[in-house]
């Protein structure tokens, strides 16, 4: 443009020098016109006019181009300002690559939203934001897109400064010059993370109660829905336990909704302290909660209704003052005879409604069937709490035999219940109730103290024992205190730890096997003697039972009953055997009830035995003592 300029102003300065060349000449012969003709002189007057005109007219239509250039350049400039102007105050983040991805641009968005300075990021790659959560083939696409179409949109996760992962919704656009050069690339990207917390929240305020933080009734309709549905397919059976507070309206009105609230808050509390991995628990609405237990039997229910009960009914402490308030419950299986979510809630308020009529504090089941059995349970339930505290409850000793000689080495504990009304109780009736109830921790500890207080008797006596045995539950077995409370149980009666043997079931130790390994591993610091029950009905492994390093193992009746005719229980008994001994565990055979049973496992080399065809569990003051072999009862001859 420069350059035409110049040669712009040389045509004019050509056309200059022309006039004054011309001029004189042409004004001297203008002078003396009348001897040359006057053609002449109007031809050299019309050359020079015209070349001038010409000169003039190209001059001022390229002033004229410079001046619609200049003023374009100044829109394009103001343009640029604005655009730039709008980049810089937009909410969105951009970031300007050029042809070879290096950083060349950000604005103040893209640093408030990635953490990142435009100082930082200059010069690097976009690679420096990858979050990790995408594969190659997400990448591929992406380009594919980008260069087939020049442009891509959608959400991608990057990493902000801080390290945190975050998701975008991003636009990314290729600039190409006139020949289609690739020159820059473009991305304009939007934090989706404020939108996603909000759908989140819109979906927790759908779903769940905002007061307790269960799930609400819609929630618990559509995993009601799916579950009847599996367990109808799958010919499983599940429980929906319905809980209603009893006199709830009572506490809301006379003391305020806000201490009614944080009650509320409370029984969910202790509500989702029983919740295990396969059940449902939610709010339905005022005072009423539901429990959907999946995989659950009716005796499972009662169990769970009445530790439900039981826990609901302990005093409030809310605000200063002290609340009692119980529960009311209704319970209905499925999916026998239920349709669908409605009819299930609606046997289940059937159910509760039952419960309530009964005298609250209470449960029953949408089949009376059900809920004479449950209220059976219920009578035993509540008679065993008595039984502990009037002290119903009697520990009976059974003899244990060294198989070689017939001699008593040692005695078993077993607890047994003498009803005021019902006379003795066996084990199997009350052993589960106390399991399901809870009760059972209680009932290990008092035989426990009494077998100590027992043995520590007869030792006095100059009775020639090895040992008593124990059996501990596992519910008393999860108790990491357990070495502890043993060791403060050894105090009080005197008797040395190495008089105690504790029988662990094999099922409770493989429960969580390294806990198991810590626990046993004190309790043989402690001094005590242990053994593993009922061993071949669980699934221990033979690296676990290694690391245990228990003195015994106790082959469970199951496999004995057989002997010695059913080849399969002999194999089992005789592998079991030749595995303790080459471990150096002594073992005792239980169920013992006939001579040939016991020939087979002396031939097999089996250290003890105990059974009825030994000697029943008797009571302390029963057993017959018997010089120095200390057999009574009818003994076996081997």
């Amino acid at each position: 443009m420069n350059t035409r300029l110049i040669w712009l102003c040389l045509g004019y300065f050509a056309i200059a020098l022309l006039w004054l060349v011309f001029s004189g000449p042409l004004l001297e012969r203008l002078a003396s016109a009348g001897s040359q003709p006057h053609w002449y002189v109007a031809r050299a007057m019309l050359f020079l006019l015209l070349s001038t005109a010409l000169l003039y007219a190209i001059g001022q239509r390229y002033l004229n181009r410079l001046a619609l250039q200049h003023q374009f350049n100044r829109a394009s400039q103001s343009s640029l300002r604005q655009a730039a102007a709008v980049v810089d105050s937009t909410q969105e983040g951009v970031l300007v690559t050029d042809a070879k991805q290096t950083i060349i641009h950000v604005n103040p968005a893209f640093s408030l939203i990635t953490g990142y300075s435009l100082e930082e990021v200059l010069g690097k790659t976009p690679k420096m934001f990858a979050s990790g959560k995408h594969d190659s083939d997400f990448y591929r696409e992406m380009w594919q897109s980008l260069e087939g179409k020049g442009a891509w949109s959608g959400e991608i996760w990057n990493r902000r400064k801080s390290g945190e992962v975050y998701p975008q919704w991003q636009n990314l656009r290729r600039i190409v010059d006139e020949q289609g050069v690739v020159t820059h690339y473009i991305a304009v990207f939007s934090d989706l993370s404020a939108l996603k917390r909000s759908r989140e929240e819109l979906d927790y305020l759908a779903h769940y109660d905002p007061l307790v933080s269960l799930p609400n009734r819609l929630l618990f309709s559509e995993r009601a829905k799916h579950d009847l549905e599996r367990a109808r397919s799958g010919r499983r059976k599940g429980a929906l336990l319905l809980i209603d507070l009893d006199h709830f309206k009572d506490i809301n009105e006379s003391l305020g909704h806000s201490l009614g609230d944080a009650l509320l808050q409370e029984v969910a509390r202790r509500l989702k302290g029983h919740q295990k991995e396969n059940m449902t628990l939610a709010r339905l609405g005022g005072d009423e909660f539901a429990l959907l237990c999946e995989d659950c039997s009716a005796d499972q229910a009662a169990a769970l209704a009445l530790r439900l009960i039981d826990s609901l009914n302990v005093p409030y402490n809310l605000a200063g003052n002290e609340l009692f308030s119980t529960a009311s419950i209704g319970i209905v299986l499925y999916p026998e005879e239920v349709q669908n979510v409605e009819q299930l809630l609606r046997n289940a308020d059937s159910a509760l409604f039952k419960a309530k009529g009964s005298g609250r504090s209470t449960y029953a089941f949408y089949s009376q069937e059900l809920t004479s059995q449950a209220q059976q349970r219920l009578e035993l339930a509540s008679s065993l709490r008595q039984a502990l505290e009037q002290q119903q409850l009697r520990v009976h000793y059974q003899g244990i035999y060294d198989l070689s000689n017939g001699r008593i080495v040692s005695f078993e504990a077993l607890v047994r219940w003498l009803h005021p009304e019902q006379g003795l109780i066996p084990p199997a009736a009350f052993i589960p109730i106390a399991e399901e109830s809870g009760m059972i921790s209680a009932i290990d500890h008092w035989v426990l103290e009494e077998a100590c207080r027992q043995m520590q008797l007869w030792l006095s006596q100059g009775k020639v024992l090895r040992f008593v045995s124990v059996n501990i539950s596992s519910r008393l077995f999860s108790h990491a205190d357990l070495d502890q409370h043993i060791a403060r149980i050894l105090r009080r009666t005197g008797l040395e730890p190495r008089y105690l043997e504790l029988e662990i079931t094999e099922s409770a130790v493989m429960e969580d096997p390294d806990a198991a390994s810590v626990l046993l591993a004190r309790l043989r610091a402690l001094g005590v003697r242990l053994a593993i029950d009922d061993f071949g009905t669980g699934y221990s492994s033979l690296l676990r039972l290694k690391s245990m390093k228990v003195h015994k193992l106790k082959i469970d009746q199951g496999f004995i009953s057989g002997l010695p005719d059913d080849q399969e229980d002999a194999a089992i008994t005789r592998s079991v055997i030749g595995l303790a001994h080459n471990l150096g565990l002594c073992v005792v055979a239980e169920g013992v009830e006939t001579a040939e049973q016991a020939a087979f496992l002396l031939q097999e080399g089996c250290d003890f035995g105990q059974g009825y065809g030994f000697a029943r569990p008797q009571a302390a003051s029963d057993i017959d003592w018997c010089d120095s072999t200390m057999s009574y009862g009818q003994r076996i001859t081997v």
